[in-house]
């Protein structure tokens, strides 16, 4: 018997012992599990001080990028009509609108990319408003450039409005024209001749100027491919009516002051501009009689030219 109760008092010992080590082990479990929590909980907390630091919960917006503003600078001049400043932002920056040239042998349209040329296109309908270029005849015919230009109200290259603008959509690489394909009935050439390139196809409107950022009043149509001319001249746009126009100038060529025929010189045949207005609607004549309302004045008219 006695040795019965040890074997029974070894077993209750055994079993004990084997229960006290899984208690333990279990404890040892819990611990490591609250320790990866808390450490878990340390990083979440130190990641959240950080972003709130360098301002990752702050609810403003960023800033919304402001469209740059056209300077218009003030230049003197005995040659230079005084018109004022055009209004910079007073056009959308977007949009195509025609400059409609309506002169003594024609129309002629140039369609102008706003997005592309704000600043000039602000400045065209503002000369427009003016009717600053009523009367002025295209003073210069560039045979070797192929351009014609007007725009000058004295009529010898000098002459502009009292202010000047930067260039825009300045050329970034030159252009090809189209290779001339055969009459029909004619073989193709063996060997085509290759495109011509330049800065400026045919058709193409610039700004003339004399030097980087002195833009004013007068323009240039190049008439022909293969203009000489560096990329130096702001795109104003793409003459869609009326090339021809500029084309019958160009086939007449260039005379100096004797009358002498010459590469570069004034159109032996005359172009005069009769009105100049950006958009579908011409401004209202200079001559025409002011409107009174009851409650204001009459609005003064726009000079004429």
């Amino acid at each position: 018997m006695a040795s019965k109760r040890e074997r029974q008092r070894k077993l209750a010992r055994a079993r004990a012992e084997r229960q006290l080590a899984r208690r333990a082990a279990r404890t040892r479990r819990r611990r490591q599990i609250q320790a990866g929590v808390g450490a878990a909980l340390a990083l979440v907390l130190v990641v959240l001080g950080v972003t709130w630091a360098l301002g990752g919960f702050d609810s403003e917006e960023p800033p919304v990028a402001t469209p740059p503003t056209c300077d218009y600078n003030r230049v003197d001049g005995d040659n230079r009509k005084d018109v004022g400043l055009p209004l910079s932002g007073s056009l959308p920056r977007s949009g195509i609108e025609p400059l409609n040239i309506t002169t003594n042998r024609g129309a002629i349209t140039v369609l102008v990319d706003l997005s592309k040329v704000p600043c000039t296109a602000t400045s065209f309908d503002h000369l427009g408003e003016q009717h600053f270029y009523t009367d002025i005849t295209c003073h210069r015919l560039d045979t070797e450039a192929k351009i014609l230009t007007c725009g000058d109200p004295a009529g010898d290259g000098t002459g502009g409005p009292t202010y000047q603008f930067a260039d825009e959509a300045l050329p970034t690489e030159p252009v090809a024209a189209p290779t001339p394909s055969a009459s029909p009935g004619e073989s193709p050439s063996p060997e085509p001749s290759p495109a011509v390139t330049s800065y400026y196809r045919k058709g193409t409107m610039i700004m003339a100027n004399t030097g980087p950022n002195t833009n004013g009043s007068q323009f240039s149509i190049v008439y022909d491919d293969g203009s000489n001319l560096p990329p130096s001249y702001s795109v104003v746009g793409e003459v869609t009516l009326g090339l021809d126009i500029i084309e019958e100038v160009a086939a007449a060529g260039a005379v100096d002051e004797e009358g002498n025929a010459v590469a570069i010189g004034k159109p032996k045949l005359d172009l005069t501009i009769e009105q100049l207005y950006l958009g579908s609607t011409p401004p209202p004549s200079p001559d025409a009689e002011p409107t009174e309302s009851p409650e204001s004045s009459p609005s003064p008219t726009a000079p004429a030219s």
